[in-house]
């Protein structure tokens, strides 16, 4: 046999109430909830979207930063280019400036062209040693007027001095060379001799192309 408890209706409905509003209480709080946690995840994406934006700018600002830096890098390079060009630029025009200067002074020494100069006339040599066994020389050629003919002869060069306690002298190595002379010419060359060897004078004679002398110079050393 089953006993049973009855409840009273009006008991019963109170405690049905009682369910659903604690139901609807529990509802309505997940409901906000849900609310909030939605309201969140957008906040978060509206950050993330404002992030990635800023990286962006970022990264251009980076692209332009190193587009400034390599442009700059090129235009240092450009003038370091053009600086070192200017500088060898100077070194040779200082070289051509001195090679001026000498031959400025070698015709500064030079005396001036007599009137009754005939063809051809030396008007300076120059001699210096460059090692012991070598000497370089410098020999200056010109002919008066404007309207003659280029002269075409041949010059040697003789060294005189002393070798061993001896008198020395040795013609220029292939004799006599070509020569051609137009108004003025300046013939420069080395000579070759024994190491040993004392070099008083040097000694310059221009033939015609007969063989005739028609000028001779000496420079003492």
């Amino acid at each position: 046999m089953i006993v049973r408890s009855h409840l009273p209706w009006p008991l019963r409905w109170a405690v049905a109430a009682l369910a659903l509003g604690f139901s609807a209480a529990l509802a309505m709080w997940a409901f906000e909830t849900g609310k909030g946690l939605a309201g969140l995840d957008r906040h978060a994406q509206e950050e993330l979207a404002r992030l990635r934006t800023e990286v962006s700018q970022l990264r251009e600002e980076r692209e332009k930063a190193l587009s400034i830096a390599n442009t700059a890098d090129s235009l240092l390079k450009a003038e370091r280019t053009a600086q070192e060009r200017l500088a060898q630029q100077l070194k040779q025009t200082e070289a051509e400036n001195l090679e001026l200067k000498n031959d400025l002074g070698f015709f500064e020494r030079l005396l001036p062209a007599a009137a009754g100069d005939s063809v051809l006339s030396i008007r300076g040599l120059q001699a210096e040693a460059v090692t012991p066994g070598q000497l370089r020389y410098q020999l200056l050629l010109m002919q008066p007027g404007k309207s003659r003919p280029e002269f075409s002869g041949r010059y040697e060069l003789t060294l005189i001095g002393t070798l061993d306690g001896k008198p020395w002298s040795l013609p220029q190595a292939g004799g006599a060379h070509p020569l051609q002379v137009r108004q003025y010419r300046r013939v420069e060359g080395l000579i070759d001799h024994p190491p040993t060897a004392v070099i008083r004078t040097v000694t310059v004679k221009v033939t015609d192309g007969r063989g005739a002398v028609l000028a001779s110079h000496s420079v003492q050393m």
